[in-house]
């Protein structure tokens, strides 16, 4: 067996897994503000971004070969009924026009929650001290519509709740969108690796946690279940979050279904490489690329990640 790994041109001519820059979708967080490029303290490289900002990432990310980007918002103001989200005005409503004008060839993805724009920090409406699942929906389908309208080229729901594919889809039809996609985040675990990400969209829940409506960590069969809904329901592609404690999960969903699977290295995965790399304890670049490599051999057509553009570069 060791005679195929002798040298480097031999490793690379019978290397099964391939890496490329248009398997990456980079994400951005974009806040009000102009001139605004404000690194997140845990996520090193990268920032919360005002809208010209990000227009300018986004060019890069282009011009690297990066497949898209993820937007994320950091509104001007939060209130209960999370009324930023699905505002015409909003900030990610108004990032993507910026974008799609300045690079329109680049795929633009937003994120379709919540968390982000509610004073408390939850992905709904709450009645009784609980999140509303019905209740929700009719915000997470005007925030999509919005988003569709502003120009998203795929929305991605990431909130959770039980049937917001198909309320997104009704509602992307009704509106004159039947040709908007959804990635829906169908399997997204209630993982400790989102901390950063709290961090940079400034979205803690101030009371209790996410746990009632995102999934236990320990179930795998109950994963199955949420992405068949979610295709049932209208998904034309399905996401995996977080990406290495759960490829497990990458590897079923893949052997399971011939549709479009992407899987989401969330930022704790990111910020583990980075703290230990600046530390001295692994080589980052050849971390970066191993975790990589092994969210896209567990099956994963497309990878969610801070190392897009990273990456991108090292391997053009």
């Amino acid at each position: 067996m060791r005679r195929l790994r002798a040298t480097e041109p031999l490793r690379t001519l019978v290397r099964e897994t391939h890496l490329e820059p248009s398997q990456f979708i980079f994400p951005l967080f974009v806040c009000p503000g102009r001139g605004v490029r404000r690194e997140i303290g845990s996520m090193p490289g990268n920032y919360q971004l005002s809208i010209e900002e990000a227009v300018r990432e986004a060019a890069e990310a282009a011009d690297l070969g990066v497949g898209g980007i993820l937007l994320f918002g950091i509104p001007d103001h939060k209130d209960e009924s999370a009324s930023e989200a699905y505002a015409e005005d909003g900030i990610v409503q108004r990032a993507l026009r910026a974008i799609k004008q300045a690079v329109p060839d680049l795929l633009a993805i937003t994120d379709v929650c919540n968390c982000e724009y509610t004073s408390h920090g939850h992905c709904g409406k709450i009645v009784d001290g609980q999140v509303d699942n019905d209740a929700t929906l009719e915000w997470l389908a005007k925030a999509a519509v919005s988003h569709a309208r502003a120009g998203a080229d795929m929305v991605a729901p990431s909130d959770m709740m039980d049937g917001r594919v198909g309320a997104i889809r009704r509602a992307l039809d009704s509106a004159g969108y039947p040709n908007t996609p959804i990635l829906s985040y169908a399997a997204k675990f209630a993982s400790v690796f989102y901390g950063p990400f709290r961090e940079a969209a400034e979205s803690a829940p101030q009371f209790g946690d996410r746990r009632g409506y995102q999934m236990d960590p320990a179930n795998g069969r109950e994963a199955l279940r949420e992405i068949e809904l979610d295709l049932e329901e209208g998904a034309d592609m399905i996401m995996v979050k977080p990406a290495m404690p759960y490829l497990d999960i990458i590897r079923q969903a893949r052997d399971r279904w011939d549709v479009p699977l992407a899987a989401y290295q969330v930022s704790g995965e990111f910020s583990m490489i980075m703290a230990a790399a600046r530390n001295g304890w692994i080589d980052c670049q050849r971390a970066m690329l191993e975790s990589l490599i092994a969210i896209r051999r567990a099956g994963a057509d497309i990878t969610i990640t801070y190392f897009a553009k990273q990456a991108a570069a090292l391997l053009r």
